[in-house]
């Protein structure tokens, strides 16, 4: 396959993660690599909220937070998704919080997939941007940073009013003809140690780009409520 920008094919790339999607297999977002640090899984179920002395949370979610930004946010206290997609025209959930992950599909044939997870401390570096390219490189050694773009999502509010955005890191797949077009999207907040996961599969770019739309309209990043 080849990606946008890279000038480099691999056969391989982008195969970890998909699997790890369920969008190849059906299965859970997270890919086991044995020669990774550990991360703990998180039990289902709400977190209680930890209060930061002096911490605004309120003012953290009102405003944008470009990578930049991410030593705004409290310890320990999580990143959510919302699951807002399910109110979109055409899109119909299929798998609501198993295990934290929720996956949505579209009556043109496209899938997302999220997961939000905490206890991501070793994968957390010295910022968000390092943060998420080790992320990527978690799921997929092969992934180099040139391959990952910047983007943003919708970072709380309503999906019916604008609002602050978010940034992420957005890996795509540049899919041969008749292959199923990939973009994958996240972002760990190294400083509350939680981390945000999107997967979007269509059967062409037309239909992932409409997708990509969606997402970013409707599936909103919550901040952290302390």
């Amino acid at each position: 396959m080849k990606l946008r920008g890279s000038g480099a094919t691999s056969g391989t790339l982008l195969t970890g993660i998909l699997i790890g999607a369920g969008l190849l297999a059906g299965c859970s977002i997270d890919v086991p690599d044995p020669s990774a640090p550990i991360v703990e899984q998180s039990a289902p179920g709400l977190a209680t909220p930890t209060i930061t002395p002096g911490h605004d949370a309120e003012a953290v979610a009102a405003k944008d937070l470009p990578f930049t930004a991410g030593g705004a946010l409290a310890p320990g206290v999580p990143v959510g998704i919302s699951d807002g997609l399910k109110e979109a025209p055409g899109w119909k959930p299929v798998k609501e919080n198993v295990a934290g992950e929720n996956q949505y599909v579209k009556t043109d044939g496209c899938l997302v997939a999220t997961k939000a997870r905490t206890n991501q401390t070793p994968l957390a570096l010295a910022d968000d941007h390092a943060s998420t390219v080790g992320l990527f490189t978690y799921l997929d050694p092969t992934i180099l940073p040139k391959y990952l773009k910047t983007e943003t999502l919708r970072w709380g509010g309503s999906a019916d009013k604008p609002g602050p955005r978010v940034e992420v890191l957005v890996l795509e797949q540049a899919s041969p003809a008749g292959a199923r077009s990939t973009a994958v999207m996240a972002r760990l907040f190294s400083v509350p140690a939680s981390s945000i996961y999107i997967t979007v599969s269509c059967p062409d770019p037309a239909t992932l780009a409409a997708a990509r739309q969606d997402v970013a309209e409707r599936l909103i990043i919550v901040p952290p409520s302390a």
